[in-house]
C-alpha cells in the first residue's frame, strides 16, 4: 500500500523524551511481550497437573487413611520429584531469559536528534527507526526515507523481495534484503501485523519431538491398560479379603507400580539440564526439542562466511583492466562503497581500504542484494559504475578483454581470494523501484578493475569439520561467492568433495535437489536456491541443520530441521533460528551436537527401566487379580525397588556422556526390550512368592522373598542397559547393589520397611530363581541385541 508521506522535522530529529513519555501514558508503547521461555505458571501446571499425579495422589490419600505412613513414602517421593522438576525448569527458564536479553535484536532509533540503539520493547508510536540489510522490521509503519527491498516471506510465504519507497507500508516480521532507509512506527503491541497474524505461534511452545511423541504414545497405552487391570486387582483384593487395610495397601502397590511416574519427569529434567549446559557454553536454545533435533542431524549446511571464516573481510588490492589508472579506480571504489548507509561486508572492506572522495554523490543507486549479486550507482558526469560478481557482470559485457579478465579472476579465486569486478557503462540505470529482485546488470558493461579481497579462515574450522566427519554428519558448504573461491577455502579446512565445486547459477530447483545430495561445495547460490537445497536434502530423507548469519540465510534457516544463527548475525536470522551461538563460534557446534545425542540416547536408555517396571507390575496385577491372593509386595517395598533399580540409577545414567548416533523407532525398541524383560522379572517374582507360600512361610516372609527376587532382577536389567560397563556405569550398578544390600540387612531399615528375611533353608530356592531369571534376561538381551532395532541404542563395545 502506497501513501503520500511528508517528512517532518520530528522525523529528522526523532521524538523527545517528553514525547515518548506522553505516548506511553496514552497506551501507545509497545507493551506486547513475547516470552523467551515458558511462564512459571505454565511450568507448575505441566509438572503438577498430570493424570499420573492425580492417580498417585489418590493412592497416597488412601494410604494416609489406612496407614501405616511407611507405605506412603511413594507420595513424598512424588512430591520431591515434582519439586525437583519445577525448580530445575525455573532455573533453566531464568538462564534462557537472561540469554534471550543478550540475543535480543536492537534497532537504531532517532531520539532527541541522535541515533541510539534500543530493543523493540522500548518503541512507541511515531518513533523513527533506521533500517539496513538484515534488519527485521520490529513494528508496522510507513517508510519515509530511502529505498528498501523487503522480504515478507516469514509472513506471506512469498520469497521474492518487494521494493518499498517513501510512503510504502512496512509490516512487522518482514526483513530487509537490501538497501537502507528509515520508517515511522504507526502500530505497536497487539495492533502490529505480525502479532495479529501469529502471536500465538510466536510464543514459546514445545515443538514436535519424536522422543516426546513416543513417550506420550507409550503413556496413552499405559493409561488404557491401567483401567481394566486396576479394576480386576481392586475387585479381587477388596472382595476376597477380610483385612480391608491390607487389601487397600495391595491395591495401591499394584496400581501404583504400573505407572511410570518418573519417565516424563526425567525426560523434562534431562532436556532442561541440556539447555542449561548449552547456556553455560553461550548457546541459546529457543525450543527444548531443538536439543533432540540436534541428535538426529545427519547433514549440516554452512555458509563460508562467518562459519568457515571469521566473517572479517579485508580488501587487498585491485588490478586495473586496460589503461585505467589506479588513482581513478580507487576513487570510484570508494565512491561506490560510500553510496549505501549500511553497506555489506564486502563494500565496508572496500570503503575502509579506499575512502570515498569528497564531492562525488550518486544521482541514482541500486543497492547490493544477494539475489542480484551486484550494485550500481550513477555519478552523473563521473559515469555509471557497477560492482559485483565477475561471472554476472561479464555476462553483460562484450569487451575484448573479457577472456583475459575471466582467466585472472579464476586464478585469484583458485587461491581462495574473494573477487569482485568493477565495470562501467553508458547505459542508464533503471529506476530502483521497478527493478526486479534478480534483475541482470545494465548492458554494455566494460571491465575496469579486478578487486581482490581476503577472508580470514577460522583457526578451529578444520578440527570442527573433522569431528563432524567422525560422527557421520555430512557438511555442505553453500555460499554466494565464486564456487572456485569457496572450494579453495573448503579444501584448506578439509571439507570432503571440495575438488568438485558446483556453480549453481541458473540451476532449477529439481536439478538442485539432485546436486545437493551428490556434491558438497556450491557457489553463486541465491537465497531462494539455499531454501531449495534444504528442501532437496529433506526430501532425500536427511535431517538438516543450517547455520547462517546473514539475511541471505533466513529462508533456509526457517525451513531447516534445526536452524542455527550466529549471535552477531542479522536480526532476521536470529528471529527464525532454534539455536543462537552467542559467541559466534563455529567450534561451539560439536558440543551442541554431542549434547543432543547424549540427551536422546540416555533418555531412550533409561526409559526402558521405567517401562520394564510397568511390564512386570502389569503381569503381577493380572495374576494376582485372577488368583485372588494378597499382592506380593507392599507399597514401601516398591519404593525400595524403584529407588535402587529405576529412579536413582536412571537419573545418574542420564547425566553420563553418550555418543550413540540417533536411530528412529524409539517406541518399538523400548517395547521390544521392556516387555520380555518385564515378564521375566515379574514371573520370577511371582514364582518366589508362590514357592514361599508353598513351604509355609508367613506373608511377611513371602513378600520379602518376592522383594529380593524383584530387586535382583531390576539391578540385573540395569546392568544390561549399562553395557558396555565402564568405571562410571559400573560404579552406578555397584552402588545400587550396595544400597539394596543395606536395605535388606541393616536392622533398623529392615524393620522400617517390614522386611522379614526368610529362613536360611530358602536361600537355595532364592539363588536358583534369581540365577534362572538372570539367565533368561541374558538370553533375551543377546537375542534383542542381534536384531536391527536394539543395536540402535545399545552403545557399541
Amino acid at each position: 500500500m502506497m501513501k503520500a508521506v511528508a517528512v517532518t522535522d520530528r522525523d529528522v530529529r526523532g521524538l523527545t523524551r517528553a514525547e515518548v513519555d506522553e505516548r506511553r501514558a496514552r497506551g501507545q508503547g509497545n507493551d506486547e511481550r513475547l516470552p523467551a521461555s515458558r511462564s512459571i505458571a505454565h511450568i507448575l501446571r505441566a509438572n503438577v497437573l498430570t493424570r499420573f499425579n492425580a492417580i498417585l495422589g489418590t493412592l497416597f490419600a488412601a494410604i494416609v487413611i489406612v496407614g501405616p505412613p511407611q507405605d506412603a513414602l511413594f507420595g513424598f517421593v512424588l512430591v520431591l520429584n515434582t519439586l525437583i522438576g519445577v525448580v530445575q525448569e525455573i532455573r533453566t527458564k531464568r538462564t534462557l531469559d537472561r540469554l534471550a536479553v543478550l540475543a535480543a535484536p536492537h534497532v537504531r532509533v532517532r531520539r532527541d536528534g541522535e541515533v541510539i540503539e534500543l530493543t523493540d520493547d522500548d518503541l512507541v508510536v511515531d518513533d523513527v527507526v533506521e533500517l539496513g540489510p538484515g534488519d527485521q522490521v520490529p513494528l508496522d509503519g510507513l517508510a519515509i526515507e530511502g529505498l528498501l527491498e523487503v522480504n515478507e516471506s516469514l509472513l506471506t510465504g512469498e520469497s521474492e523481495p518487494q521494493t518499498k519507497e517513501a510512503g510504502s507500508e512496512l509490516l512487522s516480521g518482514s526483513f530487509i534484503s537490501s538497501g537502507s532507509g528509515a520508517y515511522r512506527v504507526t502500530k505497536v503491541g497487539v495492533d502490529s501485523y505480525a502479532n495479529r497474524l501469529a502471536s500465538e505461534a510466536r510464543q514459546f511452545k514445545l515443538a514436535s519431538s519424536e522422543l516426546r511423541d513416543g513417550i506420550n504414545r507409550i503413556l496413552q497405552i499405559v493409561q488404557w491398560l491401567i483401567i481394566p487391570v486396576a479394576a480386576l486387582l481392586i475387585t479381587s483384593q477388596v472382595v476376597g479379603h477380610s483385612d480391608l487395610p491390607d487389601a487397600v495397601r495391595s491395591c495401591v502397590a499394584g496400581v501404583g507400580a504400573m505407572i511410570p511416574e518418573g519417565l516424563v519427569l526425567l525426560t523434562s529434567i534431562t532436556f532442561a539440564l541440556a539447555v542449561a549446559h548449552l547456556a553455560r557454553q553461550r548457546v541459546l536454545v529457543r525450543e527444548l526439542p531443538a536439543v533432540e533435533g540436534l541428535a538426529r542431524v545427519d547433514v549440516l549446511c554452512v555458509d563460508k562466511t562467518g562459519t568457515l571464516t571469521t566473517g572479517g573481510i579485508v580488501a587487498d588490492d585491485f588490478d586495473p583492466v586496460g589503461d585505467h589508472d589506479g588513482e581513478s579506480v580507487a576513487a570510484v571504489l570508494g565512491a561506490l562503497a560510500g553510496v549505501e548507509d549500511r553497506p555489506n561486508a564486502t563494500l565496508a572492506a572496500i570503503g575502509e581500504r579506499w575512502p570515498a572522495p569528497d564531492g562525488r554523490s550518486a544521482s541514482r543507486a541500486i543497492p547490493f542484494s544477494s539475489a542480484r549479486k551486484w550494485s550500481a550507482a550513477d555519478f552523473g558526469t563521473n559515469g555509471t559504475w557497477v560492482l559485483g560478481a565477475p561471472e554476472i557482470l561479464l555476462a553483460a559485457s562484450n569487451d575484448a578483454s573479457d577472456d583475459d579478465v575471466r582467466r585472472r579472476v579464476e586464478e585469484a579465486a583458485s587461491q581462495g581470494r574473494r573477487v569482485v569486478l568493477l565495470a562501467t557503462t553508458t547505459a542508464a540505470l533503471k529506476e530502483p523501484a521497478v527493478l526486479d529482485a534478480a534483475a541482470p546488470p545494465p548492458s554494455g558493461l566494460r571491465p575496469v578493475a579486478i578487486v581482490r579481497l581476503s577472508d580470514e579462515v577460522r583457526s578451529d574450522a578444520a578440527e570442527t569439520l573433522a569431528y563432524f566427519a567422525e560422527q557421520g554428519v555430512e557438511v555442505k558448504v553453500i555460499s554466494g561467492d565464486s564456487a572456485t573461491t569457496v572450494a579453495a577455502i573448503a579444501s584448506s579446512v578439509g571439507v570432503g568433495g571440495a575438488d568438485e565445486p558446483v556453480d549453481v547459477r541458473g540451476v532449477d530447483d529439481e536439478d538442485l535437489a539432485g546436486l545437493i545430495v551428490k556434491h558438497s561445495v556450491f557457489g553463486r547460490v541465491t537465497p531462494r536456491q539455499k531454501r531449495a537445497m534444504v528442501a532437496g536434502l529433506q526430501q532425500a530423507g536427511h535431517t538438516v541443520a543450517m547455520t547462517g548469519d546473514g539475511v541471505n540465510d533466513v529462508l533456509a534457516l526457517k525451513d531447516a530441521d534445526v536452524g542455527v544463527a550466529m549471535g552477531a548475525g542479522s536480526a532476521a536470522t536470529k528471529a527464525v533460528a532454534e539455536l543462537v551461538l552467542l559467541d559466534n563460534s563455529f567450534a561451539a557446534m560439536p558440543p551442541v551436537i554431542a549434547e543432543g545425542r547424549r540427551v536422546i540416547a540416555n533418555t531412550e536408555r533409561v526409559a526402558n527401566l521405567f517401562l520394564t517396571k510397568t511390564a512386570y507390575a502389569t503381569l503381577m496385577a493380572i495374576v494376582i487379580g485372577i488368583t485372588g491372593v494378597a499382592y506380593p509386595l507392599l507399597p514401601r517395598h516398591l519404593t525400595i525397588v524403584s529407588y535402587f533399580s529405576i529412579g536413582t540409577p536412571a537419573f545418574l545414567l542420564s547425566l553420563l556422556p553418550n555418543a550413540t548416533p540417533f536411530h528412529p523407532g524409539f517406541v518399538d525398541r523400548a517395547l521390544r526390550f521392556s516387555i520380555p524383560c518385564g515378564l521375566i522379572a515379574g514371573g520370577a517374582t511371582l514364582i518366589a512368592y508362590f514357592v514361599a507360600d508353598d513351604v509355609g512361610l508367613s506373608l511377611y516372609e513371602q513378600r520379602t522373598m518376592a522383594l529380593i527376587v524383584l530387586l535382583a532382577c531390576g539391578i540385573w536389567i540395569l546392568s544390561l542397559l549399562s553395557r558396555p560397563l565402564n568405571r562410571a556405569k559400573g560404579g552406578i550398578v555397584a552402588l545400587m547393589c550396595a544400597g539394596a544390600g543395606g536395605a535388606l540387612f541393616i536392622g533398623p531399615i529392615r524393620s522400617f520397611f517390614a522386611i522379614h528375611l526368610p529362613p536360611a533353608a530358602q536361600a537355595v530356592e532364592l539363588t536358583v530363581i534369581i540365577l534362572s531369571a538372570g539367565f533368561l534376561l541374558e538370553v533375551a538381551y543377546r537375542m534383542l541385541k542381534n536384531t536391527a532395532g536394539l543395536t540402535a541404542y545399545v552403545e557399541p563395545d
